[in-house]
C-alpha cells in the first residue's frame, strides 16, 4: 500500500464581470510552487479542469509501485 499524501493546492481568485449581455464569474487558479496561473472563461471550465487534475492525481495514485503492486 502506498501511504504517500497525494493533495494538489492553488490559490482561487474569482471575479464577476458583464460581457454586455449578462453577468459572467470568470476565475484563475495559481500554483503557489510554480507561480503558474491558469484563468478561466466560466465557472464551468474551472470545474473541468479541477475534475481533471482530480482523476490524474488518481491514475498516478494506481501505478505500479517498485514491487508490481498497484499504489493506493
Amino acid at each position: 500500500m502506498n501511504d504517500r499524501c497525494r493533495y494538489l493546492s492553488y490559490m482561487l481568485r474569482m471575479w464577476e464581470t458583464d460581457d454586455g449581455e449578462s453577468r459572467i464569474w470568470r476565475a484563475s487558479l495559481q500554483s503557489p510552487g510554480s507561480g503558474e496561473r491558469r484563468g478561466f472563461a466560466d465557472l464551468q471550465s474551472l470545474m473541468d479542469f479541477l475534475a481533471h487534475q482530480a482523476e490524474r492525481q488518481d491514475e498516478a495514485g494506481r501505478e505500479p509501485d517498485a514491487e508490481g503492486r498497484e499504489g493506493r
